[in-house]
């Protein structure tokens, strides 16, 4: 006997094609369950990454917490809210036909969920976006291969979400709680710093804290309610505005520095949804970076991609392309609706002119360049795009793909 099959979407895939697992309809974590909700937002985080699989009524391909599952290997359907409902005991996810069986359970299938595609040596210089220290360690647990990754990115909210830290209630808490807050974020670098190998490094993405997300995470602190967090008050414009940041800034390098000695030198810095060159030389500036310690650029709106070639020439020490924010950006198609994600096209003529002018002035330059590309767009970027230094990909897509190498 069948049981009753919920058509849904799959916004991020795993390495089965088939998986059973019991509900989660808490916001707590429960190792090994298939956590139901709503949408996904920051604090779902640690019911997130003790799960099996995620439904959801909501969200796009690329939200912050779709990127996360996506980079551990975290299967996640979104299905009609209305059908959460039905979502009891024991289910069954066929991520092939992007179903769930409510019911008897469906037997597995042996195939993976990837499909053959580009290999290693397709990806340049490669770096792993990562969430925390296990993605590190389940890089360079590939063998030889893992060689060909030599960086790791990750945004200083994730580190924070891993290390339990509330950022804007520490900054706002004084002197003492600032360099807490610095001391504690240096304390995750140093341990991230001594899992890697010899040539590769780490870049921390600057603390861009949108205010719904903010709002998750933040017991204390005010929060601004904005009409449009994604075009308000974070990344560049917020830390431009804070000195309570540049001081805890000062903490992490100082600590660094201290800690690791020359080695302080493979962690890297990256600024967030920058506009253009002056921006980012007014960044520098007040958060008084040293000249020794790498700055590079995000390039996630159309104003950077504008002015890839001044940023290379203001001393970013490297471009990174946010793909995800570009594209809504470009398009004007919010990447966590799932009312708009037709219009959401990570491989649009407009998105792909973008990528190539960025790529292209970097080059020009001299500078180094990297593209963000999920999985299933690899290959499409590589047959249109001029090629980078090297491409950015989720821990566990990479990792599948790394390992394909070997096979």
């Amino acid at each position: 006997m069948n049981g009753r099959r919920i058509q849904g979407f799959l916004l991020a895939g795993g390495a089965q094609s088939v998986l059973r697992g019991t509900c989660n309809r808490t916001r707590r974590p429960r190792e090994g369950s298939i956590l139901v909700a709503p949408g996904l937002d920051v604090g779902l985080y640690d019911a997130i990454v003790t799960a099996r699989a995620v439904v959801c009524g909501s969200g796009g391909l690329t939200g912050h917490m779709q990127s996360l599952c996506r980079g551990r290997g975290i299967p996640v359907l979104r299905i009609d809210e209305a059908d959460l409902t039905d979502l009891v005991g024991e289910v069954t996810l066929d991520l092939e036909s992007q179903t769930i069986v409510v019911g008897p359970e469906v037997r597995a299938e042996a195939t993976g969920a990837w499909a053959p595609g580009p290999g290693p040596a397709d990806l340049g210089s490669a770096c792993a976006v990562i969430a925390d220290l296990q993605d590190i360690r389940t890089i360079n647990a590939c063998g030889p291969v893992a060689e060909r990754v030599d960086c790791f990115f990750i945004r200083e909210e994730f580190l924070c979400l891993a290390a339990a830290l509330r950022p804007l209630d520490s900054l706002a808490g004084g002197p003492a709680r600032i360099a807490g807050y610095g001391q504690s974020v240096a304390d995750r670098l140093c341990g991230y710093a001594d899992a890697l190998l010899p040539g590769q490094r780490l870049v921390l993405r600057l603390l861009d804290l949108r205010s719904d997300h903010a709002a998750g995470v933040t017991e204390l602190a005010p929060v601004p309610v904005e009409p449009n967090p994604e075009l308000g008050l974070h990344g560049a414009r917020w830390l431009l505005g804070s000195t309570a940041y540049r001081d805890a800034l000062h903490t992490v390098l100082g600590s660094l520095r201290e800690r690791l000695g020359a080695d302080a030198g493979r962690v890297h810095l990256s600024v967030p949804f920058l506009t253009d060159e002056r921006e980012f030389t007014r960044i520098r500036a007040h958060l008084e970076v040293p000249e020794e310690v790498p700055l590079s650029a995000f390039v996630e709106t159309p104003a950077a991609v504008h002015a890839a070639g001044a940023l290379c020439a203001a001393g970013a020490s490297e471009l990174f392309v946010g793909t995800k924010d570009l594209v809504q950006f470009c398009l004007a198609a919010d990447r966590t609706n799932h009312l708009v994600a037709d219009s959401y096209q990570t491989r649009h003529p407009a998105v792909l002119d973008a990528m190539r002018r960025v790529v292209e002035s970097a080059r020009a330059a001299g500078t180094p360049v990297r593209v963000f590309a999920l999985g299933a767009d690899l290959a499409h970027y590589l047959e249109h795009l001029p090629a980078p230094d090297g491409y950015m990909m989720c821990t566990a897509e990479l990792r599948q793909l790394l390992l394909q190498g070997q096979s």
